[in-house]
C-alpha cells in the first residue's frame, strides 16, 4: 500500500462532540492520521474542506446531523472535482433501506453502522484506501469514461462504460453513466434502455428511477413519470426536492390526497428547513390545501418571527379553511402592521361576511375602496352588507 495512513489528514464529522472524540481516541490508538480536523454538521466539514491548508484525504461522517446531513455533505463532494474521489466513511445508526439507497444515490464508499469498535473502524479505512491504490478494472474504465466525457467524446466514454459492465454482472453503475451520456446525446430511447438496465441490476438504483421520471416526463408522459419518481422517493424519501416535485406533479393532475401524503413526509424528513416548509405554504395555498398551509404558517412563524409577512398567509388559509373567527382575530392584527395591504383589508371584510358581522364587513370592504376606489371584490362585498 502507497498510501501511509499515519501521513493523511482526516475530517471527522458529527454532531454529537463525544461521537467525535471517540473517533479521534480510535484513529490515534491505531496510529492512523497525521492531522485531524473535526465538523458538528456538514455545512461546516464543507467550510474545513475548502480551507487550503487543511487537506483533508479522508472523511469520516456521520448520517444524521442539522444544517447539512452526511448525504448532503456527500452529494457536494462527489459534484466537486477536487473532492469527487475522496475516500467517504459514512456512519450510521443503523443501515436500512432509506438510508442505504439515499447515499448509495451519491456513491458513497463504505458504510459503518454504530456502534462499533476500533478494529472495525480500521479494517472499513484499509480497505477503501486499498482500494484508492489499488482500483479495480472497472474503477480504471469508469475513470477512463470520466475522462472521455470530459473531452465531450460521448461514444467512446459508453464504449468503456459498456466494457466496465461487461466485468460486473451487478453493479448498476456503468448502465446509470450510459443513461446519463445517452441523454447528454439527446438519445432518449437509449437513455430509457440504459436506466431500465440498471434498475434491473439494482432495484435500490434511485438515480435511475429518478432520470427515467424526468424523461416520461418531457415525453408528456405524466401516469409513468410520477410511476418512476414515487418508485425513487419511496427509495430515497428525504430527498426534499424530488418530494416537493412529486408532489406538485400529483396536485396538477388531481391527486391531493397522495401528494399531501408526500409533503407531510418531506416536511418531517425536513424540520428545520424554514425555507422548505414556506414553499409548501404556496403550493397547498395554490390546490386547497389550506389546513397543511396553516401548519407550514405556524411552524415557521413559531422559529422565525421575523417572517412576519406570513402572518397574512396564515389569516388566509385559516379563511379559506373555514375558521373566520380565528381568521378575523388575527388579521385584526396583522391590519395594524400593514394598513395599506389591500389583500388584508378584503381578507377581513370576507372573514366577517361570513360571519354575518355585516358592519364589521362594511368597515373593512369601505377602507379597502379608499385605497382602490375601483376594486371590485371591495364592491361586492359591500352590496352585500
Amino acid at each position: 500500500m502507497t498510501i501511509d495512513p499515519s501521513q493523511i489528514n482526516f475530517l471527522i464529522v458529527d454532531d454529537l462532540d463525544n461521537m467525535r472524540r471517540s473517533i479521534r481516541a480510535m484513529l490515534k490508538l491505531i496510529k492512523f492520521g497525521r492531522k485531524y480536523y473535526e465538523a458538528a454538521d456538514g455545512l461546516e466539514a464543507w467550510e474545513i474542506l475548502n480551507t487550503e491548508h487543511c487537506a483533508i484525504k479522508f472523511v469520516i461522517s456521520d448520517w444524521q446531523m442539522p444544517k447539512m446531513n452526511g448525504t448532503e455533505l456527500l452529494n457536494k463532494l462527489r459534484g466537486n472535482k477536487k473532492f469527487k474521489d475522496t475516500p467517504f466513511l459514512m456512519i450510521t445508526a443503523e443501515a436500512n433501506q432509506s438510508i442505504v439507497a439515499e447515499a448509495a444515490e451519491q456513491d458513497v464508499d463504505a458504510y459503518l453502522t454504530k456502534p462499533f469498535v476500533t478494529a472495525t473502524l480500521e479494517q472499513k479505512i484499509l480497505e477503501l484506501l486499498k482500494r484508492v491504490d489499488n482500483p479495480s478494472p472497472q474503477a480504471i474504465l469508469l475513470r477512463k469514461a470520466e475522462k472521455w466525457r470530459a473531452k465531450g467524446q460521448f461514444d467512446n466514454a459508453i464504449e468503456c462504460l459498456r466494457r466496465a459492465a461487461d466485468l460486473s454482472k451487478h453493479s448498476s453503475r456503468p448502465w446509470r453513466e450510459i443513461g446519463r451520456l445517452f441523454l447528454k446525446k439527446n438519445d432518449l430511447p437509449g437513455a430509457v434502455e440504459a436506466f431500465e438496465q440498471a434498475i434491473t441490476m439494482n432495484r435500490l438504483e434511485v438515480p435511475s428511477y429518478h432520470y427515467l421520471g424526468q424523461i416520461y416526463l418531457k415525453q408528456g408522459e405524466t401516469d409513468k413519470a410520477i410511476k418512476y419518481f414515487t418508485k425513487a422517493l419511496d427509495l430515497s424519501p428525504r430527498n426534499a426536492e424530488r418530494a416537493f416535485k412529486v408532489a406538485a406533479l400529483l396536485l396538477k393532475h388531481k391527486r391531493a390526497k397522495e401528494a399531501e401524503k408526500i409533503l407531510k413526509s418531506m416536511l418531517r424528513n425536513n424540520p428545520d428547513n424554514l425555507d422548505l416548509h414556506e414553499e409548501t405554504v404556496d403550493l397547498a395555498m395554490e390546490y386547497g390545501l389550506f389546513k397543511l398551509a396553516v401548519l407550514c404558517c405556524r411552524k415557521v412563524l413559531e422559529a422565525a418571527p421575523e417572517r412576519d409577512y406570513l402572518q397574512k398567509k396564515l389569516g388566509l388559509a385559516l379563511l379559506r379553511k373555514g375558521a373566520c373567527q380565528e381568521a378575523a382575530a388575527l388579521l385584526e392584527k396583522v391590519q395594524q402592521h400593514f394598513p395599506m395591504d389591500i389583500n388584508v383589508l378584503l381578507n377581513l371584510a370576507e372573514c366577517y361576511l361570513k360571519l354575518k358581522m355585516r358592519m364589521r364587513a362594511d368597515k373593512w370592504a369601505s377602507k379597502a375602496v379608499r385605497i382602490d376606489p375601483g376594486n371590485k371584490q371591495a364592491q361586492e362585498i359591500l352590496d352585500q352588507c
